[in-house]
């Protein structure tokens, strides 16, 4: 088996406005990703998703060109199967042959932003590969699902003090969630703000549905522990992205202040950042987003990372129905995979995408056992939302 062409498609979706929503990022009114197909001489397709920014709407002409204009015409010939050593070798480029024989990278110069993004597209679909010329689900060949379900919680949250409870208790209405996540931060226009917004919606929720809050990493340091200050009473799951990414020893210090756990990841690449984070004692709970941390190879490694330092995983899913069944079947298979995000959002790459739905039955996910990733792309979907 032998690769026989690689074809990446930007596809641009509109939101209609009255489903668009407002957060620190502006009004979303569309939904973005690169959606990558892979050919091999067998007939066998692979399906794979990147993205170039972590939100929803991006130009990802960029990461289109470079799949298209460098990644995809350096595989072609190569077996689809040697998933490990392709992954080494766009990681490592021109001395990738080094890499494989000292046993250790040496990375492009570029080593991170779009070239990694576009190893995850890639690297998805060549798993979506493995697993259908084996007739065998992708957490088959991770080896094998701790359970036929997980967890999973509602995200969304964007509603203000008067109508954050009713927004969230619609999402648990709407799919038994027994776990929803909310956002604050610098749309709230100070941390006593958020905080307020957060012991609404725990009134309103009450004591036995887990409530999570996402900062998008807008607070600086001290805003941040002001933050778990005001609403360490709430009984957070979580505070999510308290600061900037760049900013990993502040998270830190802010995780050190407070009991509320701290996750973080989506906007990290690959598993040498996790082992900073780890190493910095920065995060209780890492979140690699699939289309943007190197796939599902590295997601294993991350995870790897997770489980070392006895933290949980929970894949940052804001994504299309390709990485989205990539990180459900990284979160079974990894020994530290604890729950899963389902967007309440407007996200028409995941509704509208792929024939199967990924439905929410008693706060639930059934992890699917059709081979590959379990999806079956509209082909159709794709062709009328290409940017050209």
């Amino acid at each position: 088996m032998k690769i026989r062409k690689v074809q990446a498609h930007w596809v641009h979706v509109p939101i209609p406005y009255e489903s668009q929503h407002i957060s620190d990022f502006g009004r979303v009114s569309s939904f973005d990703a690169v959606i990558v197909r892979i050919e091999t001489t067998c007939g066998i397709v692979g399906w794979g998703e990147a993205k170039e920014e972590v939100g929803s709407a991006s130009n990802c002409s960029a990461l289109t060109s470079l799949i298209n204009q460098r990644i995809g015409p350096s595989l072609v010939g190569e077996d689809p199967r040697d998933i490990n050593r392709l992954a080494e070798t766009i990681y490592n480029g021109s001395r990738a042959h080094y890499a494989l024989r000292e046993g250790h990278v040496f990375p492009i110069l570029g080593r991170r932003g779009i070239t990694v993004a576009g190893m995850s597209g890639i690297d998805i679909a060549l798993w979506d590969i493995l697993g259908k010329s084996l007739s065998a689900p992708v957490w088959r060949l991770l080896g094998g699902r701790r359970s036929d379900r997980m967890p999973a919680y509602a995200s969304g949250g964007w509603a203000g003090v008067d109508l954050i409870g009713d927004q969230l208790l619609g999402y648990v209405q709407r799919g038994g969630f027994s776990a929803v996540k909310m956002r604050v931060g610098i749309i709230d226009g100070s941390p006593s703000h958020s905080a307020l917004r957060v012991h609404a919606a725990r009134e309103a929720l009450g004591p036995t549905i887990g409530l999570a809050c996402d900062a998008h990493g807008t607070f600086t340091v001290s805003e941040a522990k002001q933050f778990c200050r005001l609403a360490e009473d709430a009984n957070l799951l979580w505070f999510e992205e308290p600061v900037s990414a760049d900013d990993k020893r502040g998270l830190a210090e802010v995780r050190r202040s407070t009991s509320i756990p701290i996750a973080t990841g989506e906007s990290e690449f690959n598993r040498f950042d996790y082992r900073e984070l780890a190493e910095l004692g920065a995060a209780d709970i890492f979140q690699p987003d699939l289309a943007i941390c190197g796939g599902v190879t590295e997601a294993m490694r991350i995870g790897a990372i997770a489980s070392a330092w006895n933290l949980r995983l929970a894949p940052h899913l804001w994504t299309g129905a390709l990485a989205f069944a990539a990180g459900i079947h990284v979160a079974a298979a990894s020994p530290a995979g604890w729950i899963l995000e389902y967007s309440l959002g407007a996200n028409p790459l995941l509704q509208e995408l792929a024939q199967e739905q990924f439905k929410v039955e008693e706060g639930m996910i059934e992890i699917p056992d059709r081979p590959g990733l379990g999806v079956t792309v509209k082909e159709s979907f794709i062709d009328r939302y290409t940017v050209s």
